[in-house]
Parts: C-alpha cells; sequence; structure tokens
C-alpha cells in the first residue's frame, strides 16, 4: 500500500467511486447525495491549500482510501486556526485491511507537524442491529486514540431513521507548544511514512 498526497484531477473520481455508496447506502454519512466529481476535485484544492489530503493506493495502483483535514467550524473564525475536522473512507472491499488505520496515523503525524492541537471527527450512531449503521466507526476511532467529546440526540435523519451524532477528539499536543500553523506541505507526508 502507498499512502500520496492526492491528485485532484487524478484521483477525485476514484474518492467518488469509494464515497457514493456510504451516501447511498449507509447512514455513515448524512449526505443524501453524493458529490460530482468536479465538486469532488475542487474540494480537494481547496482543502490543499492548508491541510494534507491523502489517498492509499494497492499495489495494483488503485485508490482504496482517503483521508483529509478541515478546519474544525467556520473558516472565518480564527480562534479555531488550531483544531481540525477528520475524515477517512475506505473501498468497502478493502475494509478491515489496515488501510484506515495507514491513513489516519499518516495524517495525524502530518497534523502534527503543521502544528494542530486537536482532531476531531464527527460520528453518526445507532442501536445494535440497524440496518443502515454499525458503530464501527466509533470503535475504528477509539483504538486510533480518540475519546468522545459530546453526543447530539436524534439530530440526522436519513432513510425515515433518526439518528445520533457524536464527536470524538484527539490532542496531538499541549497547548503550551502552540506556534503559528504551518501550510501542510508534501514533504511533511515524506517525513510522517519514515517515522
Amino acid at each position: 500500500m502507498i499512502i500520496r498526497v492526492a491528485d485532484p484531477d487524478r484521483d477525485a473520481a476514484a474518492i467518488c467511486d469509494i464515497y457514493a455508496p456510504y451516501v447511498r447506502e449507509t447512514a455513515i454519512t448524512f449526505a443524501y447525495e453524493p458529490p460530482t466529481v468536479a465538486e469532488e476535485a475542487a474540494l480537494i484544492r481547496h482543502l490543499q491549500q492548508r491541510y494534507p489530503y491523502l489517498v492509499a493506493e494497492d499495489e495494483q495502483g488503485r485508490v482504496i482510501g482517503y483521508a483529509y483535514a478541515c478546519q474544525f467550524k467556520d473558516e472565518g473564525r480564527a480562534a479555531f486556526t488550531w483544531s481540525v475536522e477528520v475524515s477517512v473512507y475506505v473501498a468497502k472491499d478493502v475494509r478491515r485491511s489496515g488501510a484506515g488505520r495507514a491513513l489516519y496515523t499518516a495524517l495525524e503525524r502530518c497534523l502534527k507537524a503543521q502544528g494542530v492541537v486537536v482532531m476531531y471527527a464527527s460520528i453518526a450512531t445507532a442501536e445494535a442491529g440497524d440496518p443502515y449503521l454499525t458503530n464501527d466507526s466509533e470503535l475504528f476511532h477509539q483504538k486510533m486514540g480518540f475519546v468522545k467529546c459530546a453526543h447530539f440526540a436524534a439530530c440526522g435523519n436519513k432513510f425515515g431513521r433518526w439518528y445520533d451524532l457524536i464527536w470524538m477528539e484527539k490532542r496531538l499536543q499541549d497547548t503550551a507548544a502552540v506556534a503559528d500553523l504551518r501550510p501542510f506541505t508534501p514533504q511533511m507526508l515524506a517525513e510522517a511514512l519514515q517515522v
């Protein structure tokens, strides 16, 4: 498996192919419609102005997963500069292969090199046995060192069902060490992958 920086022109279609089944078949995301390839390419370009947007490729060069960060809350609120929201998705046929862990590990190391203090993940939850949602994402984030920090009851409706949303967080460094946030560079990923 290779972890690399996403290329908007080369990877947007594959990323859309990975994400679309989650939108159409699950409540993992509260989106009702998947983005177009052009919308995803524009998002990649926008996020990469400041943060990492990474993809994982298998031995055949197929994109099998992706992970990215964006500023927590609105970009216009400068006080949130050192806080990010993170997301990771892997192709359904490679779940539990280690791709998600590899992507998140690389993403976390890049964010720490940038000077990010805390990562947040927004995760839908459901009762056991729900046909559209397992709680695998919450368990995955726990294994990655995230802890639950907020719970919103019945805040999302999809497939005619109400879902709760939790937020989980992972602290990357002490606030006493905070300096100006550095923009993401490919060199940060190269160094993250050597650790």
